[in-house]
């Protein structure tokens, strides 16, 4: 029962978070607009299946996802899952790589990332692969995540490593394809929804709980900061070495077109 009222309790809570966007779109419809809205018992039915699945979302975040996180830190950063002692950053590479696959699957299983890379596939007539869109993706949150939980670990300056990251990608956005920057700038965001941020969020948070010394205000919410900005460095990366394949191709093809032109003019 007390279960139940929680729920409903969240619910609710959620409908009245999402009550401000009804009455904008409803009034921008009515008093601009001046149209009737389209289907609108479907729409009545849509809205209630968002508030309803926000708030099973966020009962299923308080319950699951970030105490199996704290969980998760806590038991990686024990002394008995350490090599060495606790303050040495060598002792923490379990949790090296628990951030690495952490950061690769959720990416993977990121729903927002999916449709983009279906759309981005569609738009540019299969030039952009939907697997290699994802993978490029879920690399560049992998290899942030890992980074962030080194320098939680370590306790280095966030900002420190926020500028180096954006000076990489200033200078990968002067030599990268144009038509693939704006893709590659809304990766960081369209990766960082629903499915990537919470367990990010619990992995940070627990780690800067059962790390001495560790804000999980200042230190825990950086990780997500990392799985924004590494994507955008990741899908630049990849663009940059599409095009320089693609280059490479090219001249061989050439090469072996003025080769064959050659042997023809000599018969």
């Amino acid at each position: 029962m007390a279960m139940i009222l929680y729920a409903l309790k969240t619910i609710l809570s959620t409908a009245m978070d999402v009550l401000p966007i009804i009455i904008f779109i409803f009034g921008f419809q009515a008093l601009v607009l001046r149209k009737p809205l389209p289907h609108f018992s479907r729409l009545l039915a849509g809205l209630a299946f968002v508030i309803i699945g926000l708030g099973l979302f966020l009962i299923g975040l308080e319950m699951a996802l970030f105490p199996l996180g704290r969980e998760m830190a806590a038991q990686l950063t024990s002394p008995e899952a350490l090599t060495g002692g606790v303050g040495d950053w060598h002792s923490y590479l379990w949790v090296y790589f628990f951030a690495l696959a952490i950061g690769f699957a959720t990416t993977i299983a990121e729903p927002a990332l999916l449709a983009v890379s279906m759309k981005a596939h569609d738009v540019s007539g299969g030039a952009i692969s939907v697997w290699g869109l994802r993978v490029a993706v879920a690399i560049g949150v992998a290899v942030g995540v890992a980074l962030g939980t080194y320098r939680i670990i370590t306790g280095l300056p966030l900002q420190y490593f926020i500028m180096v990251g954006y000076a990489v990608v200033v200078v990968q956005t002067i030599r990268a394809p144009k038509l693939i920057i704006p893709l590659a700038y809304d990766s960081g965001g369209v990766t960082t929804s629903t499915v990537t941020v919470p367990l990010i969020t619990a992995l940070g948070l627990g780690l800067a709980e059962t790390i001495p010394g560790r804000s999980p205000l200042l230190d825990g919410f950086g990780l997500v900061a990392f799985a924004s900005l590494f994507p955008i460095i990741a899908v630049l990366a990849y663009a940059q070495l599409s095009a320089s394949i693609e280059k490479q191709d090219a001249k061989r093809r050439k090469e072996k077109d003025r080769s064959e032109s050659g042997l023809v003019e000599e018969s």
